[in-house]
């Protein structure tokens, strides 16, 4: 099974990703926890390109097939043979995640970069994909809180950029509502970690 972690920025999906996967190992399934862009040598050299605050000047479209490019690496080299082998991947942000920040917040279409990514992915879309819904307020109020947590470039637009990709991520929950759960993100991470879980194992066979 594919699962993919979707949400703005501070929404906590990696920290409940972290957990879901402990708590699912826990039951005997055999996980694979990755992100994007990133989880191979050449995707985490585009992720560097992709986030870095150095590259204010990327352009719009160089930065949607930058992140398809990733993807197809990440997918070739990883999620495909791991899924070969009977393992729940487990994904943080993949393509749901191109659509809300260049399709609809940089304002280059969601069908548009649709289109590239379902090129790199062989039309492959996740299995189900749990979206960590909070308001930019919220999440950038997390972000500046956490001393821990790396600001990268995309952290730095303004608040309408933000608030674009919530409303872009809820208007694809509503398009991809068979695939789509969302999560109250803004609740306790406890709280959060058990509302998701149980969206997961609802959909889990026996691990035996």
């Amino acid at each position: 099974m594919f699962i993919t972690f979707e949400g703005p920025e501070g929404s906590g999906k990696t920290s409940v990703a972290n957990e879901i996967s402990r708590k699912l190992e826990a039951l005997g399934y055999s996980i694979l926890r990755t992100r994007e862009p990133g989880g191979t040598p050449i995707a985490e050299d585009i992720r560097e390109i992709l986030l870095n605050k150095k590259n204010g000047v990327l352009d719009p479209r160089a930065e949607a097939l930058l992140f398809a490019a990733s993807r197809r690496q990440h997918l070739v080299e990883k999620v495909w043979p791991a899924l070969a082998e009977g393992k729940i991947v487990i994904c943080d942000r993949f393509l749901d995640s191109s659509l809300a920040y260049q399709g609809g917040a940089r304002g280059l279409g969601v069908d548009n970069v649709l289109n590239i990514n379902l090129f790199a992915t062989e039309g492959r879309y996740p299995d189900l994909t749990l979206l960590f819904d909070i308001s930019p307020e919220n999440g950038l109020a997390r972000i500046a809180k956490n001393a821990n947590r790396e600001v990268n470039r995309l952290d730095l637009e303004k608040l309408e950029f933000h608030k674009k990709v919530r409303q872009t991520f809820l208007d694809l929950a509503k398009r991809y509502s068979d695939r789509y759960v969302i999560i109250d993100a803004s609740l306790p991470l406890e709280v959060v970690v058990e509302n998701a879980y149980k969206a997961i194992t609802s959909r889990l066979g026996d691990p035996r």
